[in-house]
């Protein structure tokens, strides 16, 4: 087996497989064992999460959606009606305006938010660069085999030319000893004829 790694290493990478990177190492394996090499990397990221990351997710995902918009307009929306409107009126507001409380409200919003949404992207970035070099790795194997199909299709290709030939050459000298003895019957029938 360690020399058919060897052998397919040199082949297809023109190099030592023990001198490949590890990716390439498997790749060769994979190919010289005809293994499966796709495999679902989302099972893979979500078996690896933390709680945090899974909490980390939900709240970029939450603050990314519609739903959050709408409560957060009406939230804003009801307290400045609150503030500006009813207790005012009556002398009580807790916030009035410019709304001091409310912008440190949104300030620590804003700052607890952009954190946790960076951990997301982040983890979402990983996952990609995850998908992209298990694309790379299905990839190379897929060429490997496209590689390996067109070799396989050039021998067979010179072989059945050579079996042409061989019969060919077999055709032409059945056929000159059908034209000799042909000859030869029509020498022997001029010269009993005459």
């Amino acid at each position: 087996m360690n020399i058919r790694l060897q052998e397919f290493a040199q082949r297809f990478f023109h190099a030592d497989f023990d001198s490949l990177p590890e990716r390439e190492q498997q790749v060769v394996r994979h190919f010289v064992g005809r293994l499966h090499i796709s495999r679902n990397t989302n099972h893979e990221f979500v078996g690896e999460l933390t709680f945090g990351q899974r909490v980390a997710d939900k709240v970029a995902a939450f603050g990314g959606s519609w739903t959050f918009i709408i409560i957060f307009a009406a939230v804003l929306f009801s307290w400045v009606l609150l503030n500006s409107l009813i207790l005012a009126r009556r002398g009580e507001s807790f916030d009035p305006y410019p709304y001091i409380l409310l912008n440190l409200f949104l300030s620590m919003l804003a700052a607890i938010q952009a954190p946790i949404i960076m951990m997301s992207q982040n983890r979402h970035a990983a996952k990609d660069r995850m998908d992209a070099a298990h694309d790379y790795e299905v990839n190379l194997k897929a060429e490997m085999e496209i590689l390996s199909l067109h070799e396989k299709l050039d021998e067979l290709r010179e072989n059945k030319w050579a079996e042409l030939i061989t019969l060919q050459q077999e055709q032409i000298r059945l056929l000159t000893l059908l034209v000799q003895d042909r000859e030869a019957g029509a020498l022997n029938d001029q010269s009993t004829g005459s």
